[in-house]
């Protein structure tokens, strides 16, 4: 299903859901089944945003530099349009959030999800 995407994004989907489950599984040990949960939630909702961004963007057959600008411009919408969506169903129906948990973990996979910047495609 990833295989048409390009290394970078599925280097940094990779990282996105290791950094989810190392930030569930200390969460657990740390702090209990509840943080868990809402460190899972969190990283989930930025790599839900993700893919969505990249497929969105993998459909493109853009020729010119407007046309990859467009395109780009229109995938980082679809994220951030997911991902607000995404996050304010979790805040608004999961009352036993742990919210800086939830948020921290957000932050730290939506940041992993820039760097497919610097990785290579080769």
């Amino acid at each position: 299903m990833l295989r048409h995407l390009g290394k970078p994004i599925r280097t940094v989907l990779h990282w996105q859901l290791a950094a989810t489950a190392a930030m569930t599984i200390a969460a657990a040990l740390l702090a209990g089944a509840q943080t868990a949960v809402s460190a899972a939630a969190g990283g989930s909702v930025s790599v839900v945003a993700g893919l969505a961004s990249a497929f969105v963007a993998s459909r493109s057959d853009a020729k010119s530099a407007g046309e990859i600008l467009f395109g780009a411009l229109r995938a980082e919408a679809v994220k951030l349009g997911i991902a607000v969506l995404l996050l304010w169903l979790v805040l608004a129906n999961y009352a036993e959030v742990v919210v800086g948990v939830f948020v921290a973990a957000f932050i730290v996979t939506m940041l992993i999800f820039a760097m497919a910047f610097f990785v290579r495609e080769y």
